[in-house]
């Protein structure tokens, strides 16, 4: 079922309202306006007819004026001739060629009468219709701009999580960096304390040797060169 169930419904229609309520405001534009324009089409083409029929109505009612005229000419004809029998029979043709002019001005008067109203109709559709189309560009319009601020929008999320990505992986590489730089001191240090460790051990010797000389003690022999 369309949205207008007929013309009167098109032309009287609160397009604001119709889009107001609707979920989908583009979709319900494009319906709107295929079903304005195909009522305009219907109308027009109704307006087609009509305006045939009134060509028509008016050639004939110029063959019926033309006929009764025609037949008032016979009927005096006749009564100059003295045949009052033909001039009867011209009357009566001219009544009934009278009688269908009359049916055929009042058809005329009311084919007229609904051309009128089809035109004022046509209008008024010509009107709406132009009406959704710039209401359907307007929707259009903020639809492209709410798409392009969304995209901005994502793209500056976008660069502000790269921007905090890279902010991070600067502070870790600063971080490893910083490690990196306490454990090169570290670099040596064992060795460094083996050779002070060493030169502790020769002092030791050197004061043993010295008390050894004191006492007038030689030095015990080592543990391999007793059991040899």
């Amino acid at each position: 079922m369309g949205i207008f169930s007929r013309t009167r419904d098109v032309i009287d229609s609160n397009l604001g309202a119709l889009l107001n309520k609707a979920e989908d405001p583009e979709k319900m534009a494009r319906l709107i306006i295929q079903e304005m324009e195909d009522t305009l089409v219907e109308v027009r083409s109704t307006a087609v007819r009509f305006l045939a029929r009134k060509k028509e109505l008016q050639r004939a009612i110029d063959t019926l004026r033309a006929e009764a005229a025609d037949w008032e000419a016979k009927a005096e004809l006749a009564i100059r001739k003295e045949r009052e029998d033909l001039a009867r029979g011209a009357l009566t043709a001219k009544r009934r060629a009278g009688e269908r002019l009359d049916e055929a001005g009042r058809e005329l008067a009311h084919v007229e009468t609904e051309i009128g109203k089809l035109d004022e109709d046509i209008g008024k559709l010509r009107g709406k219709l132009s009406e959704a189309r710039q209401r359907q560009k307007n929707i259009n319009l903020r639809s492209q701009s709410a798409s392009s601020r969304i995209k901005l929008r994502e793209q500056m999320d976008d660069k502000r999580s790269a921007a905090t990505r890279a902010a991070l992986d600067q502070a870790e590489r600063a971080a490893d960096e910083l490690e990196s730089r306490v454990d090169a001191y570290d670099l040596g240090a064992d060795r460094l304390r083996d050779e002070f460790a060493r030169l502790a051990d020769d002092k030791l010797d050197d004061e043993l040797a010295r008390l050894r000389a004191k006492v007038g003690q030689n030095a015990p022999a080592n543990k391999d060169n007793a059991q040899e």
